[in-house]
């Protein structure tokens, strides 16, 4: 599985890159903000997946996902929202802009494989 952690936190980006090489991930890239990602999946093998924290400088976690859901490329890029915003309203508009699952900090490794499970991979 190759993936793409996008988070402003190097904690939470090493977190989510042990959980997904210790369930598969063979190559697992990061980046630090929505821009940084974006950049990064241009010059990367296209991923299996890409979790996205929300609240990112530059670029956040939703603009992220309607810039990518908007390049043909990557509209069916399994994209899952890894994030702190637990309002229903927010879940709905990441929904709603593309996103195919959606995380709520914390979390457990079980969460994150269930996820991927549901989105086919592993």
């Amino acid at each position: 599985m190759r993936a793409l952690v996008i988070d402003d936190s190097k904690a939470m980006r090493i977190i989510l890159k042990q959980i997904l090489q210790s369930v598969g991930g063979t190559s697992v890239e990061e980046a630090g903000n929505g821009k940084e990602g974006l950049d990064k999946l241009k010059s990367m093998e296209k991923p299996d997946v890409v979790l996205v924290d929300w609240n990112m400088p530059v670029m956040n976690g939703l603009e992220f996902v309607r810039a990518v859901r908007g390049n043909p490329t990557y509209r069916t890029l399994p994209l899952m929202m890894v994030t702190t915003e637990t309002e229903s309203s927010q879940m709905g508009k990441a929904l709603a802009a593309g996103a195919n699952e959606y995380v709520m900090k914390p979390f457990t490794k079980d969460v994150i494989q269930e996820k991927l499970k549901i989105l086919g991979i592993k």
